[in-house]
C-alpha cells in the first residue's frame, strides 16, 4: 500500500484510526472540553496565518534543520506528551519513543502514562523529554525526578496550565477510564476493535504506573480517582524554584499564555517557555494558543527557546509557529491517529508528511530556511 496515495494528509489517519480504535480511545484522544470552542478557535486563528507566495526563485532546497538547548533536529517538530497513551493504543509509548529515536525528534512522555520513565528511557536516548505534573509532597516530587533522570531522561517539562479538572463532556460520555472499566458498552466497543484488543492482550491492560507507585491505598469514593489526581500539586513560583534547584539538566515549563509569566520564569531559570493552551482540552474561553505566541516570543526576545503546541495539524501550520516566533513546534494527537491508523508504519508516514508539506510550503513562500519565514508573513 502506497500510503502518500491512500494516505496522504493526517485527516485520512485520522478517519482510518477512528475506525480501528475503541470509542473510548478515539474520544479521549480527539476531545476538548466544554463545546469545543477553544479547538475551533485554535484552527481559526491559525488559518488566519497567511504567508506572500514568490516568484523567480530559483531551484529552492529548503533546510530543515533547528538547533535548541544544545541539540541539532533534521526537522523542528516533535512529539507533545500526551497522558493515558497506552490506553489510546497498545505500546504507544515504547513505538513512539523508538521512532523518534530513529527520526532524531524529541519524544515526550507524560507522567500521566501507561509506561514509567524506566520502561521508555533507553528507547528514546537523548530525545527522551520527561512531561512532570506537579506533586502535592516534595519528597514524592524528588524520588521521581531521580527515577526519572535514572532512567536516561536529560530534559524534564513541567505541565502548569492544569490547575484543576476540566470538563470534557464528550470523554464523560463515552466513559473514559484508565484502566477502562468493563462494562458491557466498552466491552463491545473493544470487540468491535480486534487489533486494538489484540495489542492489550499481549501488552497488558493500561494502567498509570508512574503515578499509581505513589498513590496511597484508594478508598470508597476515591477508589474511582486515578492515582495522577490523588497526588497533584498546585504550583507557584515556589515549586518552580523547587524543580529548578533538584534537576540539573534543561527545565521548559509548558502551558504559558502570557508574556508576564514567562518573564518571570525565566527569572526563576527556566531554560524555555512553552506556549500552549493544552489544545482547548482544559479550557475553551481563553485565547487561541498561536495569538499568545508572538507577543511571548517579543518579550522572551532570545533569551532562551519558545516552544509552541496546541492545533497543530500540518507542516503548514509549523511552518506558521516558527514565523511567529516558536523556535520548536510539538503535535500531540496527530501522533496517535497515525499510530492507530498503521502502527509503527503510521508514525513514519506522518513524519514524511510533516517534512513533504512544509519543503512544499516552503519553496511557494521563496523561504530556504526556517529563519526566511517571518520575512514573508503577510502582517
Amino acid at each position: 500500500m502506497d500510503l502518500d496515495v491512500t494516505h496522504p494528509a493526517l485527516s485520512d489517519l485520522r478517519r482510518r484510526a477512528r475506525r480501528r480504535m475503541p470509542h473510548f480511545a478515539f474520544e479521549y484522544l480527539d476531545s476538548g472540553t466544554g463545546r469545543e470552542t477553544g479547538i475551533h478557535h485554535n484552527r481559526a486563528r491559525l488559518d488566519a496565518v497567511r504567508f506572500m507566495p514568490a516568484i523567480l526563485r530559483g531551484d529552492l532546497q529548503p533546510d530543515l534543520t533547528r538547533a535548541t538547548l544544545g541539540t541539532t533536529y533534521p526537522q523542528p517538530f516533535g512529539v507533545a506528551p500526551l497522558g493515558m497513551a497506552g490506553l489510546l493504543w497498545p505500546d504507544a509509548e515504547r513505538i513512539l519513543a523508538a521512532a523518534c529515536a530513529h527520526h532524531r525528534m524529541p519524544y515526550g512522555q507524560s507522567t500521566v502514562a501507561a509506561a514509567t520513565p524506566e520502561d521508555t528511557g533507553t528507547i528514546a536516548g537523548d530525545m527522551g523529554w520527561f512531561q512532570h505534573y506537579p506533586v502535592n509532597d516534595a519528597g514524592i516530587r524528588r524520588d521521581m525526578l531521580a527515577r526519572i533522570k535514572a532512567a536516561g531522561w536529560k530534559t524534564l517539562v513541567v505541565t502548569v496550565d492544569v490547575p484543576g479538572e476540566s470538563r470534557r463532556e464528550r470523554q464523560r460520555r463515552a466513559h473514559v477510564s484508565m484502566p477502562p472499566v468493563m462494562t458491557p458498552k466498552i466491552i463491545a466497543s473493544i470487540l468491535s476493535c480486534p487489533t486494538w484488543a489484540m495489542g492489550i492482550l499481549k501488552h497488558g491492560q493500561p494502567t498509570m504506573k508512574f503515578p499509581n507507585s505513589y498513590a496511597p491505598a484508594a478508598k470508597g469514593a476515591e477508589a474511582f480517582t486515578h492515582a495522577g489526581r490523588l497526588i497533584r500539586g498546585f504550583p507557584d513560583d515556589a515549586y518552580i524554584s523547587a524543580l529548578r534547584a533538584e534537576w540539573d539538566g534543561p527545565l521548559i515549563v509548558k502551558g504559558v499564555a502570557e508574556p508576564a509569566d514567562a518573564d518571570r520564569l525565566i527569572g526563576l531559570g527556566v531554560d524555555a517557555i512553552w506556549v500552549s493552551n493544552h489544545s482547548g482540552r482544559q479550557f475553551e474561553g481563553g485565547p487561541a494558543a498561536i495569538d499568545c505566541l508572538p507577543p511571548v516570543a517579543e518579550t522572551v526576545a532570545g533569551r532562551v527557546p519558545v516552544y509552541f503546541c496546541s492545533g497543530v495539524t500540518g507542516g503548514l501550520d509549523i511552518l506558521r509557529a516558527l514565523a511567529l516566533g516558536a523556535d520548536f513546534v510539538f503535535l500531540g494527537k496527530a501522533w496517535y491517529f497515525a499510530l492507530a491508523a498503521f502502527g509503527r508504519a503510521g508514525v513514519d508516514h506522518l513524519v514524511h508528511i510533516l517534512r513533504a508539506d512544509m519543503v512544499s510550503n516552503m519553496t511557494q513562500i521563496g523561504a530556504a530556511t526556517l529563519d526566511d519565514l517571518p520575512g514573508r508573513l503577510i502582517r
